[in-house]
């Protein structure tokens, strides 16, 4: 029960974070859902940033539960412990990113950019990489629908995780972005799926056979 129970925290986080976001834009007046990103709900001098900054500490706490609930599911399988350490790591992480805040649009413009911007985008560069590594890794483990299924997130996550990147510039000058918001969305998003099916795949088994450390399969009985 207490392995199904931070199972479930993975699901929880997911909607806990989507719901976040969506809160904050409705509460932001002039927020752009197409066109801004996710860090600037919480950007310096945002209006939403000390509303959002509890959903997000809950969201890294629910994380890390939910890693150490693939690590109890994980049984033999390397891959899947190591999945289980990369999202306990990211939750640790998420702990940072309230010291390391971007700052809006104007600003940034205006050359009033501080040390917490380039923080901001090295933890950005750190995320998606534990991201990516936590796919990759959980992706070996399971039959092939649910290997399939990840290397398809896999690919968009690195497809708009490029579009959204190449933005950057754009954002810091304050130039129009159009489609930025959509790109970050379907990134960010397409992840917190990927986490929802890793809970549900899991919370469907029972035991946990490995041929190596790599390859076998997850069953379900």
């Amino acid at each position: 029960m207490a392995r199904k129970a931070l199972l479930v925290c993975g699901i929880l986080s997911s909607l806990l974070y989507v719901t976040s976001d969506v809160l904050g834009a409705m509460r932001y007046q002039g927020y752009s859902y197409r066109s801004q990103t996710i860090s600037e709900l919480c950007a310096i001098g945002a209006p939403t940033r000390l509303v959002l900054l509890p959903f997000y500490i809950t969201y890294d706490v629910l994380v890390i539960a939910f890693g150490l609930g693939v690590w109890a599911s994980a049984g033999e399988k390397r891959a899947l412990r190591f999945a289980a350490s990369l999202l306990v790591g990211y939750g640790v992480i998420g702990f940072v990113w309230p010291f390391a805040p971007m700052h809006q649009r104007e600003v940034l413009a205006m050359g009033g950019g501080t040390l917490t911007d380039p923080m901001h985008i090295i933890l950005a560069c750190v995320t998606v990489l534990l991201i990516l590594f936590t796919i990759g890794f959980g992706a070996t483990a399971f039959r092939k629908q649910i290997r399939v299924y990840s290397i398809g997130t896999f690919v968009i996550l690195v497809v708009f995780g490029a579009l959204t990147a190449l933005d950057g510039p754009r954002l810091a000058a304050n130039l129009p972005t159009p489609l930025m918001g959509v790109n970050e969305r379907i990134n960010v998003f397409g992840y917190m799926l990927w986490v929802v099916v890793l809970a549900i795949t899991l919370l469907r088994v029972r035991e946990i056979t490995a041929s190596d450390d790599f390859g076998g399969s997850i069953d379900s009985r």
